[in-house]
């Protein structure tokens, strides 16, 4: 079948990769109540770094020094972003989280705009607003911003920080094995990060459940997914389908954890993903127009 055609079968599996990290949230939330953060983060991406190396062993052979030295920075980003995003899903609800995690696509024009000097159009600026709007929606209480939501924001921070580096480090190199190189910096980041009240392994097969699905179905099936239908489909089009994730972590936080969907949640969430796909929209339509030229040029 070719696959560039036709892009049911990699659409769906996109979806379910979208349905598997939504579901993290609240399977996760249960779970950190009986294991620590750091614990549970370091069990939980060794294991994918060790299953991503079994099935791809012949990955090791592309590790450069200067290879091992950006996987290694850009893990370090992303490990921060997923272990301030973890603590602040123990201190605010599933939906809110999920949701504030989205906002590193809006930080990453952001950035971009103050160290890079890139500039920002009008429809970035208002997705921007409308991002806003979504977390004075979500995390303001009173005047003041919650302590978990809080942690999340900084930790989509990070994750748009490991976007644009991985933008600047992986062109032309080996995804699979900067991914695992990844993985195992953020199991050790946080396996370092634990020993302050003491390294432990999860004591229930519950947790252990959770830590496998996490590591296996959320980390080495979906890289493996993501990265095989982005080798055929538009950033714009595996972009839109994995911004489901926030919508699942609503659903399985009302499903799985009995959580209450206020009237600031959803308008929050409405913005924040309405946000997130003037984005997504705006950056194929910026790839479109330079392809164009590049084309004009050739000619």
């Amino acid at each position: 079948m070719n696959f560039k055609e036709h892009k049911l079968i990699p659409s769906l599996l996109l979806l379910i990769v979208s349905l598997v990290w939504g579901s993290t949230f609240a399977i996760m939330k249960d779970s950190l109540a009986r294991i620590d953060v750091n614990s549970f983060l370091a069990c939980r991406f060794i294991l994918a770094a060790i299953v991503m190396a079994v099935i791809r062993p012949q990955s090791f052979r592309h590790i450069t020094p200067s290879f091992l030295l950006r996987g290694v920075a850009a893990g370090l980003l992303l490990g921060c972003g997923y272990i301030f995003q973890t603590f602040g899903l123990t201190l605010t609800t599933v939906a809110k989280a999920g949701f504030i995690t989205g906002l590193y696509a809006i930080f990453v024009p952001l950035i971009g705009a103050i160290f890079f000097r890139n500039q920002i159009s009008k429809i970035q600026w208002f997705a921007v607003t409308l991002a806003t709007i979504g977390m004075v929606f979500l995390s303001l209480h009173g005047l003041t911003m919650g302590l978990g939501e809080f942690f999340v924001l900084i930790g989509a921070l990070f994750y748009a920080l490991h976007i644009i580096g991985l933008g600047r480090w992986s062109p032309d190199r080996d995804s699979y094995a900067l991914a695992m190189i990844q993985m195992a910096t953020v199991g050790l980041l946080a396996l370092l990060g634990s020993f302050k009240n003491g390294f432990h392994l999860p004591h229930d097969q519950g947790v252990w459940a959770v830590v496998i699905y996490s590591a296996i179905a959320a980390s080495a099936f979906a890289f493996m997914v993501q990265t095989w239908a982005q080798s055929f489909m538009s950033a714009t089009g595996v972009g839109i389908i994995l911004t489901m994730e926030y919508i699942f972590a609503a659903a399985f936080g009302v499903a799985l954890v009995h959580e209450r969907l206020t009237w600031r949640t959803i308008v929050g969430g409405i913005c924040m993903m309405a946000g997130l796909y003037l984005v997504i929209l705006f950056d194929e339509s910026k790839q479109s127009k330079a392809a164009i030229k590049h084309e004009k040029i050739a000619q």
